[in-house]
């Protein structure tokens, strides 16, 4: 490998885990703020709620009656969700040369921002207790639920990816994503997304998710991975 070309990959992959780290406080930092706002309406319906548990969430009649505050910071909250997928997506389209390395610092920034999210919410907050505390992972289009581990697994999976495919990148035989392993990776991460979003209907109703769909997930996973893993082992074999 050219010495200037590995060291161009290499500060490419620092930026973007820097960039992923920042904008995990930043995410930390506003979602401190956001509970700090709720506490008080969430108090007076669940005044028997355990410290740091986010669930049963407020109903949207719930945040009506609670006041023009908690009803305007619901949209707000969708759009800032939305712009930051969009943020993410935008710095990997300016550091990319083809699909293949948009792909590679979109999954490498979301992840790494994913997984400092919950870092430094430990820090600031002492939350999650554990890795197998419940979240609110997203709210597009409908509430996304999970324990931790589930989000920072898939956090782990694409910070990895990310890193090796700007690696081959920048090698001699650069991963080649072929059509059918693009439709694996989409396969699983939607199936993924199906796992997170089964009980929304539960959680819109005040109610408490109680088991995860663990196979549903794992499935989603292993669809999506093995898809990745398939192309960079092919590659290598050719």
């Amino acid at each position: 490998m050219n010495p200037v070309v590995r060291q161009s990959w290499k500060r490419t992959v620092f930026a973007l885990l820097l960039f992923g780290a920042a904008f995990g406080y930043l995410e930390a930092a506003v979602v401190s703020y956001l509970r700090i706002l709720h506490e008080p309406a969430r108090l007076r319906y669940y005044p028997n709620r355990a410290p740091g548990d986010l669930f049963p969430l407020l109903t949207l009649e719930q945040l009506r009656a609670s006041g023009t505050v908690q009803t305007q910071t619901l949209p707000i909250e969708v759009g800032r969700e939305a712009a930051t997928i969009l943020m993410l997506a935008a710095v990997a389209l300016a550091v990319a040369r083809n699909a293949g390395q948009w792909a590679a610092a979109f999954v490498l920034g979301f992840g790494t921002w994913d997984f400092t999210f919950y870092v430094f919410l430990k820090l600031l907050l002492g939350w999650p207790a554990s890795l197998l505390t419940w979240d609110i992972l997203f709210l597009i289009p409908v509430p996304w639920v999970g324990p931790v581990w589930a989000p920072m697994l898939v956090s782990v999976a694409m910070i990895l990816a990310g890193v090796w495919q700007f690696r081959s990148e920048a090698g001699e035989r650069p991963i080649r994503i072929g059509n059918a392993q693009w439709a694996g990776i989409f396969l699983g991460a939607a199936i993924v997304i199906v796992a997170f979003a089964m009980d929304y209907r539960i959680v819109m109703a005040a109610g408490r998710p109680e088991r995860f769909h663990w196979a549903v997930f794992l499935v989603g996973m292993a669809i999506g991975v093995g898809s990745y893993v398939h192309a960079a082992v092919r590659e290598q074999a050719a």
